[in-house]
């Protein structure tokens, strides 16, 4: 069971995931425990999957030899194209294939110093670019949690189209900590958020968040619901005065 959670912003790309691992006895699962689902390739790309773990190492190693061979450059499309070519060829070889694929993927990556965000769907392996009309995507389990959530983000702080790393991250460690906390199960911390962002040279890096950094993101969310609750208390029901009609003289 898993939930990840993909935003491209104007100046990079955030990713996030919890840590949850359950293994299974056919349908039936056994037991539970914490893993890394984020791979950061040569400080340059972030993967995230969600579905059978083996098929991501398999994926992630396409994604790495690619790497290797400098196919990084061109068009973003026809680079997502090559990249889910060659791991439907590579599942294909066990007997797995579209659209069954119990595997999906989230891919944030630099090519010709600009960033992008990739969905590998589940089932069919298909691409699709995140845009400035459709920037952040979720994947997993906790996917019906996620997407509300997110929709309600994007109502109240996104309003003006991509934005920044650090809105990003703040949006990315509340939608994760929320689906943590009300999931019916498999779902659970610790989270892991990685960023793809120019680094003091101006390249872009990727690198996973320390501690510190994702403590102070945490600290946000605390202090984003401290205001909600103060709101509350400064409207409460009794405090409204409502006009009861009369009733109609008969």
């Amino acid at each position: 069971m898993t939930s990840i959670v993909g935003i491209l912003c104007h100046d990079g790309v955030v990713i996030g995931a919890d840590s949850s691992v359950t293994f299974t006895h056919g349908n039936f699962p056994t037991i539970e425990q914490s893993s890394e689902k984020i791979k950061i390739i040569d400080k340059s790309i972030i993967i995230a999957g969600t579905g059978a773990v083996g098929l991501k190492q398999r994926f992630c190693s396409i994604v790495e030899e690619g790497w290797k061979q400098n196919l990084f450059t061109g068009s973003e499309i026809n680079l997502s194209t090559l990249i889910a070519r060659e791991t439907i060829k590579n599942f294909g070889q066990t007997a797995i294939s579209p659209p069954k694929i119990p595997f999906g993927a989230l891919m944030a990556y630099p090519v010709d110093k600009t960033h992008y965000l990739c969905e590998f769907g589940v089932g069919d392996f298909q691409p699709e670019h995140k845009t400035e009309n459709l920037w952040y995507v979720s994947m997993g389990s906790a996917q019906p949690i996620t997407d509300t959530f997110l929709g309600f983000i994007r109502d109240i702080y996104w309003g003006d189209g991509l934005p920044s790393i650090q809105d990003a991250t703040f949006a990315v460690v509340w939608t994760l900590g929320h689906a943590i906390n009300v999931n019916p199960g498999g779902v659970n911390g610790p989270m892991q958020v990685a960023i793809l962002e120019k680094n003091r040279k101006k390249h872009l890096e990727a690198r996973i968040l320390g501690g510190e950094e994702l403590g102070e993101h945490k600290q946000a969310v605390e202090d984003a619901k401290d205001t909600l609750r103060k709101y509350k208390s400064n409207h409460q029901a009794d405090d409204i005065q409502v006009e009861i009609p009369k009733a109609p003289d008969n």
